[in-house]
């Protein structure tokens, strides 16, 4: 694994009653009857209303170096948005959001691709917008591409990839140097089996370089391989902390049984 660019101190998350509010809107209409007679007939389209509901709420966290924080929850429990907040795609509301180091997110792979553009000249863009400098790529290349296993389909535009060979680029990319701080998202559920063992793999050497990285998934399994921490959220709070030999069954006990009503094991 390669050196990061010199850091003068180490790096460090701290969220202080970090508060992200989101707004829906809902139709006000008395009945399905009632907004289709109002459409047909041209007339004024029925009462909006905005609901407001918190993604994160009142939440506080501190993750300092040499931590690889799992972070567990039901589907909209607030795990991705915990991550958007961090890396700076989300401004909460109210509360602070501290931040020591360049955060590297694996977040949404793909998204920052431009699928009009080869395997290739996507490593490039994405580098230079990780922030890092050119002349460091030029000795990397070929490790990206030879970990992504994309030899072949290098330099064939992005478009004609399946998800799994985006998310083994997205992932190469980021891991190619030791991130300050990596933030993964669900990362490894595209992958084949065989690159998830390279994966996590290169995950451990992170830990041993002891970098800081949060890590959502619902693979309880790698959580507890990969991690040496563990946060549950539940509604946008975090309900539980420790390690993650304590918080998976914390998880599956107390929010997993409960919310799928399943009599525990005897």
């Amino acid at each position: 694994m390669n050196k990061p660019f010199s850091t003068p101190v180490k790096p460090n998350v701290r969220l202080a009653d970090a508060t992200l509010q989101f707004s829906m809107y809902g139709n006000c209409s008395a009945s399905i009857k009632e907004w289709f007679l109002n459409t047909v007939s041209l007339k004024r389209e029925p009462r909006q209303t905005q609901l407001k509901f918190n993604a994160l709420n009142n939440l506080s966290l501190n993750v300092g170096s040499g931590e690889v924080v799992g972070v567990i929850g039901l589907n909209g429990a607030g795990k991705s948005t915990l991550l958007k907040t961090i890396s700076g795609i989300y401004v909460p509301q109210t509360g602070t959001v501290e931040i020591i180091g360049s955060t590297t997110p694996l977040i949404e792979l793909g998204t920052s691709f431009d699928i009009q553009l080869t395997g290739r000249e996507n490593i490039l863009v994405n580098w230079v917008m990780l922030g890092r400098p050119v002349a460091l790529l030029r000795g990397l290349e070929h490790d990206i591409i030879q970990f992504a296993e994309l030899e072949e389909f290098i330099d064939m535009p992005v478009k004609y990839y399946s998800s799994g060979m985006v998310a083994r680029l997205a992932f190469s990319i980021a891991t190619a140097i030791r991130p300050e701080i990596l933030l993964i998202d669900e990362v490894f559920s595209t992958g084949d089996e065989r690159f998830v063992e390279k994966a996590i793999a290169r995950m451990v050497e992170l830990i041993d370089s002891a970098n800081l990285v949060l890590f959502v998934s619902h693979n309880l399994k790698m959580v507890k391989q990969v991690c040496n921490r563990a946060i549950v959220m539940h509604k946008g709070e975090i309900v539980g902390d420790g390690t993650p030999s304590e918080m998976v069954p914390f998880y599956l006990q107390n929010i997993v049984h409960k919310q799928n009503n399943v009599p525990l094991p005897a």
